[in-house]
């Protein structure tokens, strides 16, 4: 037998890539600390945080705005699935994560999309899935976008995360009863 009917099949690993956009990257640094276009291969059971805390996350934001824990990825496979998913948790207490169009206060998570786009503030990541066989493995790749996510891919959702956290605490509705005339709506 050869060396080559003896090698070894390499499976295919599971790989999350990232595309991210914040309108100030360029004169703030944020992202200064994430090498882009380039996989970095992970353990299947690390729990990837995002923030601001270079001591707890993997991926760090150079900005303020940012909490110290952002939100978190972790990898898990659904019961009778050989595919390998990720879940999103928000691990902020002052800011709201939306995915797609779903809003996750803190400590909620979900089932990441195989395709979506993840918000809070001004920052914008559009992330996708590339299925692969290994368990115990995955891959992310960031990419730079130089323009908003939302215009670019024509996403749907069009609102803004305000700087409070959450679209209920900031309403400035007026909650008084408003007269209307009978033809009216």
């Amino acid at each position: 037998m050869s060396s080559f009917e003896d090698a070894d099949t390499e499976e295919t690993v599971t790989c999350l890539q990232m595309t991210v956009y914040h309108p100030g990257h360029q004169q703030n640094g944020i992202f200064q600390s994430i090498r882009f276009f380039n996989r970095e291969k992970l353990l299947s059971s690390e729990v990837v945080k995002f923030g601001r805390n270079s001591n707890t996350c993997h991926y760090m934001f150079r900005d303020k705005q940012v909490s110290r824990v952002q939100f978190s990825l972790q990898l898990f496979k659904k019961f009778d699935s050989s595919v390998l998913s990720f879940e999103i948790k928000n691990m902020s207490k002052k800011t709201n994560l939306i995915v797609d169009n779903k809003e996750l206060g803190y400590l909620n998570k979900m089932d990441l999309p195989h395709k979506c786009l993840v918000r809070f503030g001004d920052y914008q990541f559009l992330m996708e899935k590339k299925d692969g066989e290994s368990l115990e493995f995955f891959e992310i790749e960031f990419s730079l976008s130089t323009r908003p996510l939302l215009q670019e891919n024509n996403w749907l959702p069009q609102k803004h995360i305000p700087e409070c956290g959450s679209y209920s605490s900031c309403s400035t509705q007026n909650n008084s009863p408003i007269e209307m005339g009978e033809n009216e709506w």
